[in-house]
């Protein structure tokens, strides 16, 4: 293979930031870190496009800097879907497989898979993903894999994620006009989990957070495989916006005092310390005391949390993730959610930091490039399943019915 053959390239566009990353396939099968390019993301609000020739800048500032490192041109890449558009729901379908019982073959599986995502969708939805979760084979349930099992009626469950056709299709228009064709679509929190949630917590059941910018995804496993996922409309843009109004202060100036100062549980604050904060036009800089920050952050974290356990519930999944939660994103590193988290769900809560690439630097090894490191991670797995080639629709299934 060239050099260029064993790239994978991962394009994470958010709302705050766009950022090309580029692994590097060895022929043992190891991925490695090979380039990082960042650039702002501009044209973009709560996960949809709304200035494209803002987005296709931004996407080839990104991937300039990465082709820069590598001195490899970007030709394609895994492009991360996420956002308010994005809907998961679980289906059930199945099969007969013949007049009487016989062994169940791979393409019996298929069928039934497909079976099960037969449901009707409104005209602007597209199937990203159809995830299998488990089969029933007669009077079997709860089978993991029934290829090579006897029997004559085979069904499956499914979690079928959507989207918005309109607006995935605007995200491959301007990945496009950037001059990078698409290899494949993937649900970002389904690309995080990748990266960030270990075996155990998949089988034991647990809930995993991606906090972006503008929105947060959330995507729950028990059983080893997908339950439920969602898109929740608070994200960190949410908290840098109440700093921005209840301190008068200009947006860079509320995001650097949220990264540097902002405490989300009132309980943790040691001391009420003074900050000197930048006014809005010419005024002079004034104090603020760190309480103040806690005041005007905390409502909007419970809300974000209130939001997630009302979705937990409403998936039926409360009791189903003893593993507890995972944050991971920009908006994970703010102080205090963890222990809040703690105490609104009374389960274990841990900041997640992306693995699975060899020789990752410092910089890529924070949370907000959980989802950029998981489509990687997940273009080099399909590579693998699908023999080097890009998976469509039917390549996804096979990706994922052998990866269960």
């Amino acid at each position: 293979m060239t050099k260029k053959e064993r790239h994978i390239v991962a394009l994470d566009i958010g709302s705050t930031k766009t950022c090309a990353l580029i692994g590097e396939q060895d022929d043992d099968g190891t991925v490695k870190f090979a380039a990082l390019g960042a650039a702002e993301s501009k044209g973009w609000r709560k996960g949809q496009i709304v200035n494209l020739d803002l987005a296709v800048s931004s996407i080839r500032r990104a991937v300039e800097e990465a082709e820069t490192i590598t001195g490899v041109p970007v030709e394609s890449a895994m492009i991360g879907v996420a956002g308010g558009h994005v809907r998961g729901v679980n289906s059930r379908g199945g099969i007969t497989v013949g007049a009487k019982p016989r062994d169940i073959q791979r393409d019996d599986v298929r069928r039934a898979i497909e079976a099960a995502r037969g449901v009707t969708l409104p005209e602007d939805r597209e199937v990203l993903h159809v995830l299998p979760q488990e089969f029933f084979l007669d009077a079997q349930d709860n089978i993991r894999d029934a290829i090579g099992m006897v029997g004559q009626r085979l069904e499956a469950n499914v979690h079928i994620v959507t989207a918005s056709g309109t607006a995935t299709q605007n995200i491959v228009t301007a990945v496009n006009r950037a001059g990078v064709r698409v290899d494949d679509t993937v649900l970002e929190p389904f690309a995080s989990a990748e990266a960030c949630l270990t075996q155990d917590e998949r089988e034991l059941g647990a809930c995993l957070l991606d906090i972006g910018g503008g929105t947060t995804e959330l995507i729950a496993y028990a059983g080893g495989v997908v339950r439920h996922t969602a898109a929740i409309p608070v994200g960190g843009d949410h908290f840098t916006n109440d700093l921005a109004v209840g301190l008068r202060t200009p947006m860079p100036e509320a995001e650097k005092i949220k990264r540097e100062h902002a405490q989300a549980f009132r309980e943790l604050l040691m001391q009420d310390s003074a900050i000197e904060i930048a006014s809005v036009g010419d005024r002079p800089p004034r104090t603020v005391f760190a309480r103040m920050l806690a005041d005007i952050v905390e409502p909007r974290a419970q809300e974000l949390l209130m939001l997630i356990r009302d979705e937990l519930r409403r998936g039926g999944l409360e009791s189903q993730i003893p593993a507890g939660i995972v944050l991971t994103g920009g908006g994970a590193r703010l102080r205090g959610l963890v222990e809040m988290a703690e105490r609104v769900f009374n389960l274990p809560v841990r900041v997640a930091t992306p693995r699975g690439l060899a020789e990752m630097s410092e910089e890529v090894s924070q949370p907000e490039y959980s989802t950029a490191v998981g489509l990687v991670l997940y273009g080099a797995r399909t590579r693998r399943l699908a023999g080097a080639r890009p998976a469509g629709f039917m390549g996804k299934l096979k990706s994922m019915f052998a990866g269960a």
